[in-house]
């Protein structure tokens, strides 16, 4: 027939641009994930926020809006700017950028951390992304005690699913008593009423030692 050749050239056709796509994402990409946020790991210093015309072009791709929304995170969590105004503008760009990714590639669980981090500093409601942080997977040790950390300084302390969710967290922390003693400690004094109770309740239930320690502070 006729309009076979034709289609088949238009399928070569789109399966180049697909592939052109795919290469570019690839390279366009910066080498920093959301789980470098919370190892310590420094952002590239050269990487920048995707132009309007290759966000759009890269809409589908998941990995490449993730790790852009990484560094963009990054930087307001790191290099925040002087004025509340612009730090409010920033904070808010980031979280626009995180939740494009998620809503093409969900299963991120420190990419769904970065945004109830970014809620936590606007004052925005944490829970239903750190909800999702807890749903989609596992996180670092360092990213759990980050969580924990956002958990008991923030109203999500009183969510009984959060509650429970949030014993893991104090688990892997304990796991490594030597490295997160002090940062639990100083959690504790900072955090909520609600929070305070939370840290107690997961370190009785993982190691009443240190709860009993809590306790006196």
């Amino acid at each position: 027939m006729i309009w076979q050749p034709g289609l088949g050239a238009c399928v070569a056709a789109a399966l180049m641009g697909f592939a052109g796509l795919s290469c570019y994402g690839e390279l366009a990409r910066p080498d920093f994930h959301a789980r470098d946020l919370f190892a310590g790991r420094p952002q590239p210093a050269a990487a920048s926020a995707p132009s309007a015309v290759s966000a759009w072009l890269m809409s589908w791709n998941g990995d490449f809006l993730a790790h852009h929304a990484a560094v963009q995170t990054g930087d307001v969590l790191n290099r925040p700017a002087l004025d509340a105004a612009t730090r409010s503008a920033d904070n808010k760009a980031a979280q626009q950028m995180l939740v494009s990714a998620l809503k093409i590639s969900p299963i991120r669980p420190a990419l769904w951390l970065s945004l109830g981090l970014l809620n936590s500093q606007m004052g925005d409601p944490v829970a239903p992304a750190l909800k999702m942080s807890y749903l989609t997977g596992s996180v670092s040790p360092a990213a759990a005690f980050s969580r924990l950390q956002i958990v008991t300084s923030t109203s999500a302390a009183s969510d009984e699913q959060i509650r429970l969710l949030a014993q893991s967290d104090m688990r892997a922390a304990l796991a490594d008593r030597a490295r997160f003693e002090a940062p639990l400690v100083a959690a504790y004094v900072q955090a909520t009423p609600e929070g305070k109770s939370l840290l107690l309740e997961a370190s009785q239930l993982a190691d009443p030692k240190f709860s009993a320690m809590l306790r006196r502070y």
